[in-house]
């Protein structure tokens, strides 16, 4: 990894972080953020993955404005790190710990290879 790909890498972290810590308080049913991310296509090649404890809440999310509020905190964050993206909803994506328990006995290295 190159010294600017670490540099990008810390920023990802610290804002998605921040994100992380906010929307436990504020987006019910969210558990965790990870991303995933190929620096010789950044930042097109973003993805960060929203889980939720269950489907029926990622469905609650959907139906209520949690999804648009992810959306706005991811879309805010990366801003204040200099990280520009135009449509931060083509770069977001949401699953949940029951499906990855059903479908990949919760191995979320294994999961998250589709994402």
């Amino acid at each position: 990894m190159k010294k600017t790909d670490k540099k990008i890498e810390k920023n990802l972290i610290t804002a998605l972080t921040r994100v992380c810590d906010s929307a436990l308080d504020r987006v019910e049913g969210f558990q965790w953020l990870t991303h995933t991310v190929s620096f010789n296509k950044f930042p097109e090649s973003l993805s960060v993955i929203c889980v939720f404890n269950s489907i029926e809440s990622l469905d609650k999310a959907k139906s209520s404005a949690g999804i648009e509020a992810l959306h706005d905190l991811i879309g805010s964050e990366l801003k204040a790190a200099n990280i520009s993206i135009s449509d931060i909803t083509q770069h977001v994506r949401f699953d949940t710990e029951e499906e990855c328990a059903a479908e990949h006995d919760g191995k979320w290295n294994v999961r998250l290879r589709r994402h």
